[in-house]
């Protein structure tokens, strides 16, 4: 009988008690335990499954759910014996930071407050069991949304103190999306604050914790040690590019083209491969994101599933405030380009302004890229990782991301579109200017921004908006020069059928744009600029590339756009 599907069910118990579409994921729990590691960091991209393993976990192991192994019946766990008799034999901690997203410290660490409180409401039994001393209850008492910070550092590593003397048994510790806190804190501008917080709190309930039997973290990045886990030699990190654990989270090749068959979908399997395939951890590639998957399954038609899950404030950071470089890479990418580039695993915050390597590791992590193939330099010993987008759907996530970044904040970003399409230059320079007035200080928000760098951060965030905008009616390339602020694009015009056009098509004009930032010791004014751009593109000669193709030169229309600060000039 066909499961039935149920969308965003991150319980263990209810979706097998449910009898819920399930991928069998439980040899998680044997792969784990033979591990051996006192501490587990697992990082995959949001939507992966890390809550609904973690709360697996839980059901498996902890006292609270000890006589439930009946829920295990038939999943491929209960086939291994000796782990039938370890269900339920252990005290567990679980909790999640995943709510944790405050814009002020203030707020994050109230909320953190509030989970930890939680937790010891809920054991309120420890209060009561006779066991602690009058100063354990007076502490055991203080832990409230008020508590002092120093009381927070240690409450977990106290409530495992009072766990592992009620039961006699060391406690494991499931903490579920860990980063959470620490991406907001990034965003938001706290970073400094919330990092001594959370080290003293990992410190005193990972490293030095002897009731601590195991532990699991996951989260979407592997933080760096230096920010706060530099006290912690008994942790093992798992990243995207680690060999272990790779068919744990995500759907294999093989899971999906079954779960398609259950649910009598098969002639969908290359389309699907095509939308939601593409995810490659360690050496195994081939797998899909599951919430995709599912709603696919419910839904029975393609769209942006997990690409539509998240605000996406961190990525948009760091695509629409990164520099020159970043702009330029995500235009290859988006054109279905290769980026060569070595990858950091741990994740440096503090260096995402300036290190277009810890972009590009935070993307990968995030699922937003794909390892095509890893190249070991045999002089450096190091390596060299070939990346592109994706997939499909995350190709469309990128694409409204850009878009939003001017049509949600300038309707008159539309209204320029059609004055370039139309060759209406008067009105083309009027809503340019308004374009570059209501949006240019948001692409200058760098960590130092100059007055050399401010234009072009918009320029080249600009023309990824001409990328996405046009695309469907141009091909749309540009030429990047190494001279300070030059940058040439060419939008080569599509027949009906998607492809350049031929001189046999009617089609509309070509165009040729030159960027030009203003110098003020060659040039005395903004049209002196705009003549400058406008000779750029015929000293150059990128007409004749566009009349090889056989576009006729009464076809070719050419711009220069002049910047100085947030005024625009266009002839």
């Amino acid at each position: 009988m066909t499961r039935s599907v149920g969308i965003g069910i991150q319980s263990f118990e209810k979706i097998i008690t449910i009898h819920n579409f399930y991928v069998d994921k439980t040899l998680f729990i044997k792969q784990w335990w033979e591990s051996h590691d006192d501490v587990t960091l697992i990082t995959r991209p949001r939507r992966f499954g890390k809550t609904l393993n973690m709360s697996m976990l839980e059901r498996f192991f902890s006292v609270e759910y000890a006589g439930q192994g009946d829920l295990f019946e038939g999943l491929n766990i209960w086939k291994e014996e000796k782990y039938r008799a370890m269900q339920g034999n252990y005290p567990v901690i679980s909790l999640s930071f995943a709510n944790v997203k405050e814009n002020t410290f203030e707020k994050a660490q109230i909320r953190l407050f509030q989970i930890f409180s939680d937790l010891y409401t809920k054991n309120q039994y420890l209060r009561d069991s006779g066991m602690l001393t009058g100063k354990e209850k007076e502490y055991f008492d203080r832990i409230s949304d008020t508590m002092a910070q120093t009381d927070a550092a240690i409450c977990l590593h106290r409530l495992c103190d009072f766990m592992n003397r009620y039961y006699g048994r060391k406690v494991i510790i499931l903490l579920d999306e860990y980063d959470t806190p620490m991406q907001e804190a990034y965003v938001n501008g706290y970073w400094n604050e919330a990092a001594a917080f959370m080290r003293n709190i990992f410190n005193s309930t990972f490293k030095t914790n002897p009731f601590l039997d195991k532990a699991v973290m996951t989260g979407i990045t592997s933080i760096s040690k230096e920010s706060f886990f530099s006290d912690l030699n008994n942790l093992k990190v798992i990243t995207a590019v680690s060999n272990k654990y790779t068919e744990a989270f995500g759907f294999t090749q093989e899971e999906v083209s079954a779960a398609l068959h259950e649910f009598g979908l098969d002639e969908w399997e290359s389309r699907v491969r095509d939308w939601y395939d593409g995810f490659t951890f360690g050496q195994r590639k081939g797998i899909y994101n599951p919430w995709s998957i599912i709603c696919f399954l419910s839904e029975k038609r393609l769209a942006a599933y997990w690409a539509n899950t998240s605000s996406g404030s961190l990525l948009d950071k760091l695509i629409r405030e990164g520099s020159r470089d970043i702009k330029i890479v995500m235009e290859d990418l988006l054109a279905g380009g290769v980026l060569s580039t070595k990858i950091d695993e741990q994740i440096v915050f503090s260096r995402l302004d300036c290190s277009e390597y810890a972009v590009w590791s935070l993307l990968l992590a995030g699922g937003y890229l794909r390892v095509e193939e890893c190249i070991l330099d045999p002089d450096t010993e190091t390596e060299e990782y070939m990346l592109k987008l994706t997939n499909k759907e995350v190709k469309l996530m990128f694409r409204n991301m850009i878009e939003g970044w001017f049509k949600n904040y300038v309707p008159a970003y539309n209204d320029f579109i059609k004055a370039l399409l139309s060759d209406d230059k008067k009105a083309m320079n009027h809503y340019m200017n308004k374009v570059a007035l209501e949006t240019f200080s948001s692409f200058d928000v760098g960590n130092k921004p100059s007055k050399h760098t401010e234009p072009e951060r918009f320029y080249h965030g600009f023309v990824l908006g001409l990328i996405v905008e046009l695309s469907d009616r141009y091909v749309i390339t540009s030429n990047r020069e190494s001279g300070f602020g030059r940058y040439d694009v060419v939008l080569k015009p599509k027949n009906a059928s998607g492809y350049v056009c031929s001189p046999k098509d009617q089609c509309r004009d070509a165009i040729i744009i030159e960027f030009k930032v203003y110098d003020a010791e060659d040039e005395s004014t903004l049209d002196d600029t705009v003549s400058a751009a406008l000779c750029q593109i015929k000293e150059k000669h990128y007409a004749g590339a566009l009349e090889a193709e056989g576009i006729a030169p009464e076809k070719i229309r050419s711009y220069g756009f002049a910047f100085k600060g947030k005024k625009v000039l266009i002839g």
